[in-house]
């Protein structure tokens, strides 16, 4: 009789054993799954940074050849607030070009006037700033320049 109660006494170590390990495996894929969560929520906000970069550096593009490719009217900056979740686009424009495109104009960024002859092209440095808050609270923020000949 006492060799009966025994190997009940091992089958309940083992029940239990097996019991930790699988709660120890359960816990293991609960923590590599929020990680895999944070990381492409990570991974999605900074393709919508990008994807708001490339878009509002269209934008402003357009903007300024709305201008007829002249710095008449300089347009320096575009800001948009809230877009998307609390994404904050910063838009900043410096113009490079001779003396008659430039010369009337009242650019705050204007980075070169001497272009060599007066058939060179208006061109411009378009910085685009994208901000977005994380997990964490603090903000990221993410740039993209682009060099654009009007």
């Amino acid at each position: 009789m006492r060799l009966h109660t025994q190997r009940k006494a091992f089958s309940m170590l083992t029940a239990i054993f097996v019991i930790l390990i699988m709660a120890s495996v359960g816990a293991m894929v609960m923590s590599l799954s929020g990680k895999m969560v944070k990381e492409t929520t990570t991974q999605f906000q900074r393709e919508q940074a990008m994807l708001l970069a490339k878009s509002y550096t269209e934008y402003a593009i357009m903007a300024v050849m709305a201008n007829g490719g002249r710095a008449n009217n300089c347009l320096n900056t575009i800001r948009a607030n809230n877009v998307l979740n609390n994404y904050t686009v910063n838009i900043n424009i410096a113009y490079i070009g001779d003396n008659t495109t430039l010369g009337a104009a009242n650019c705050t960024d204007i980075l070169s006037k001497t272009v060599s002859t007066s058939e060179s092209p208006l061109n411009i440095i378009v910085d685009a700033y994208v901000s977005y808050p994380d997990d964490n609270g603090q903000n990221i923020t993410y740039h993209r320049r682009s060099l654009q000949k009007i």
